[in-house]
């Protein structure tokens, strides 16, 4: 039976350039293992383009997002707190009950079903 070379892995990970090509001159099967790795850089390569334009298309689209809704919620801010009449309709911890908003109601308060 035939001993297989493992060191590829090992001197790919955690050794210098120089150390790994000069174990790749020397071996069979590490040769083919590099030039498996090679076939699948060059098709990296070959898509990383279309990968990069499309994260910048992202990109932009989130910081148009982004300054549209800083542009709207900056504007419905300004309008609410300008007009006096919403605010003073809005006031914090005042709510409105079921007979102020127009339901029929019982003695209780509660809404009335027939």
């Amino acid at each position: 039976m035939e001993n297989k070379c493992s060191k590829y892995e090992g001197l790919f990970v955690f050794s210098d350039e120089e150390t790994l090509n000069k174990h790749i001159e020397e071996c069979d099967e590490c040769k083919k293992e590099q030039e498996k790795m090679d076939k699948v850089s060059e098709l990296l390569s070959e898509v990383k383009f279309y990968y990069r334009t499309k994260n910048k298309k992202m990109k932009k689209l989130r910081a148009v997002c982004a300054v549209f809704f800083l542009i709207f919620f900056s504007a419905t801010f300004g309008i609410i707190s300008d007009n006096s009449d919403l605010t003073d309709a809005l006031i914090y911890g005042d709510t409105l009950s079921a007979e102020e908003l127009g339901f029929p109601v019982d003695s209780y308060g509660l809404l009335m079903v027939d």
